[in-house]
């Protein structure tokens, strides 16, 4: 098979059953895609039931299929996290042995003590671990008035800041935002992620606005997409995934503020796209389903994505790939609103090669990277193990 290019879609928060060490997490019995199938009565995924979801797990609503028009598996992690920068770095074929810090009594005094200092910011609220909606719901009005920043944290390793955009504008939000990342959260306080969180509204009306930034560290070692851009592929992000990678290794960036813009781009860019690297986050599962404990939200935005499912699969011409995978659990039915710690789906098709293949379950998120780089002939001492010869036909 001729290699021209990839799309790889990353579903944020679509796990696929709880990894063998979940209980350390306190995970045990996750599983995003079947306990919510369970939940909502059984999904409606044609398409990707067409691809082999259903051959992987048992989900109701999403039957196993004799012929499989993709290949299909799951893959583990195997660095010790469970958040969205590790496990997109993973699937980048970087893993990461030691886990980012995490705050569940909220941050320490002297690192808040730091945060006024760098920022010049005269107080703030909070500081505890909470729902984003919630936290803004209990002291937007007191924001407001004072003109604090609200701190939060989550079960992930996140030091995030609420604002309005009418009482703090949304360039003195990331201004803060910036400093917090370069000055304060460093050291053994190197926290995965700063998150600008920025809302509107009014008193019981607050709502989160698409024009959050992520400002996440620099992955430690080479990932596919360093390697691609210094052997002259071309490599596009859509979503998040700039943030998660401080931009390392991409060409092009496309931001997206919802699954269904992220979509659009993907048939766009895709359609036009003739060789490369086309890399996307779509973060609604997670962002406003998985967090906000929402299983029909959840199934709701998994139905949306597979009935645009045929126009993804339209781009993928003779000699491309599309692979179909996760970076991490948030079972929307669990007793916690953060992530779970499970095994990720993995879903590939060419049009050109081999179809109905089980993929096992893969050791390492790495192996998605790990095939990647084997496509496009390009030597690598990435993490994990390639599948590229069970999939191709030749």
């Amino acid at each position: 098979m001729k290699q021209n290019k990839i799309i790889l879609v990353v579903l944020d928060g679509v796990g696929i059953g709880e990894l063998p060490d979940a209980v350390s997490f306190g995970d045990a019995g996750t599983n995003t895609l079947a306990n919510t199938a369970r939940t909502v009565g059984g999904l409606r995924l044609p398409n990707l039931q067409r691809l082999g979801l259903g051959n992987v797990v048992p989900i109701a609503g999403v039957a196993p299929v004799q012929h499989a028009d993709g290949c299909y598996g799951k893959m583990a992690e195997r660095s010790n996290a469970k958040d969205s920068t590790i496990g997109h770095w993973e699937l980048a074929g970087v893993v990461t042995e030691r886990a980012f810090p995490v705050y569940p009594g909220g941050f320490p005094k002297d690192l808040l003590q730091k945060f006024l200092e760098a920022t010049n910011c005269k107080g703030f609220l909070g500081n505890k671990p909470a729902s984003g909606t919630e936290i803004i719901k209990e002291l937007g009005d007191e924001h407001v008035r004072s003109g604090y920043p609200i701190i939060y944290t989550s079960g992930d390793s996140v030091f995030q800041i609420a604002a309005h955009e009418e009482v703090m504008p949304l360039e003195k939000l990331y201004e803060i935002c910036k400093k917090t990342r370069d000055h304060v959260v460093v050291g053994k306080h190197r926290v995965g992620r700063v998150i600008a969180r920025p809302f509107v509204g009014s008193s019981g009306k607050y709502a989160r606005t698409p024009n959050r930034k992520d400002y996440a560290v620099e992955p430690p070692g080479k990932t596919i997409l360093d390697l691609l851009s210094q052997n002259g592929v071309d490599t596009v992000s859509i979503g998040k995934i700039d943030d998660l990678f401080s931009g390392r290794g991409l060409r092009e960036k496309i931001h997206t503020k919802s699954n269904a813009e992220g979509i659009r781009e993907i048939v766009s860019v895709g359609g036009k796209m003739k060789e490369g690297f086309l890399m996307v986050n779509l973060v609604d599962f997670d962002m406003l389903y998985g967090h906000r404990q929402d299983p029909r939200g959840f199934a709701g935005a998994l139905e949306d994505f597979d009935s645009t499912l045929p126009a993804i699969m339209d781009c993928v011409r003779d000699g491309d790939m599309l692979m179909i995978t996760g970076d991490h659990g948030n079972d929307p039915t669990d007793k916690s609103t953060d992530h779970s710690r499970e095994y990720v789906p993995i879903l590939c098709f060419a049009k050109s090669g081999k179809k109905n293949v089980n993929l096992g379950i893969r050791t390492s998120f790495a192996d998605a990277g790990k095939t990647v780089a084997h496509f496009f002939g390009i030597e690598n001492d990435l993490a994990g193990e390639s599948f590229l010869g069970s999939i191709t036909s030749n």
